[in-house]
Order: structure tokens, then C-alpha cells, then sequence
């Protein structure tokens, strides 16, 4: 693993708070500078997902069987993102943007929920390893 597991959860912790910070910065902002930001945070999220496709591909075969799902599911919200973007562009009907605003913010609410139970996941998956090494120490010092 190239990054210690505390590492990982750091910088996850980082994007999280990213995330936050934008989204606050965003209620006092105006439609241009929103869009602005949603494309850079579109852009992140397709840098992210390439990095961790490549991290799967250098893990080797063992571990890319793993995640196997999580990666049909990371291509499954870019195509999705995508999809959401065609659409955007389409709708341009003003009466459709309360409706189409209250969806948004539902599917962020999703995204957000999601995310927790992805951390809370994580989370066990790093108390599994450090419980598995502390296991694996004992052992190796009784034998």
C-alpha cells in the first residue's frame, strides 16, 4: 500500500472539508462563479476516480477483484455526472429550476449520506487492519 491507512483517512478528511468550505462559499455566490466551481469539483472528482483506477490496476489482481464494485460503481456516478450534464444543458426552462433545484439538493443530501456510510466503512476496514497486524505481531512474538 503505498499510503499509511491514517494518510488516507487525512486526506480524506481534507477533501471532505473541501467539499464543506465550497458549498458554504457557494450560498453567497453568484450563478457564473457556482457553475465555476462545479466544474472544477467535476474535474476533481474525474482526477480522483482516474487515480484510484490506476491504484486498483498497481494493486494487482487480489486486490482489483475487491474492488471490483466499488470501481463499476465509481464508473457508474461518472456516467451518471455526465448524464446530469447533458441534461443541465438541456433544461434551461425556468419553471423546471425549482423543481430541478430541489432534486440537486436531494441528491447531494444522497451523495453526503452515502459518503458518511463509505467513511464509516473505511473506518471498520482500518480497524480490521490495524486489529489484523496487532494479531499477526502477537503471533509471530509467541512462536
Amino acid at each position: 500500500m503505498a499510503k499509511q491507512l491514517s494518510e488516507q483517512l487525512a486526506d480524506l478528511s481534507v477533501h471532505a472539508k473541501k467539499a464543506e468550505d465550497a458549498v458554504a462559499a457557494s450560498q453567497k455566490e453568484t450563478h457564473d462563479k457556482i457553475m465555476s466551481r462545479w466544474e472544477q469539483a467535476r474535474a476533481d472528482a474525474a482526477a480522483t476516480t482516474e487515480k484510484v483506477n490506476q491504484e486498483i490496476q498497481s494493486a494487482g489482481d487480489n486486490v482489483a477483484k475487491d474492488w471490483n464494485a466499488r470501481k463499476a460503481k465509481i464508473a457508474a456516478d461518472m456516467d451518471a455526472l455526465k448524464a446530469k450534464v447533458a441534461r443541465k444543458k438541456r433544461e434551461l426552462d425556468a419553471r423546471h429550476a425549482e423543481k430541478e433545484a430541489e432534486r440537486l439538493e436531494r441528491d447531494a443530501g444522497l451523495a453526503i449520506d452515502y459518503a458518511i456510510a463509505v467513511v464509516d466503512q473505511a473506518k471498520l476496514a482500518v480497524l480490521d487492519a490495524v486489529a489484523g497486524r496487532i494479531q499477526a505481531e502477537e503471533i509471530r512474538r509467541a512462536a
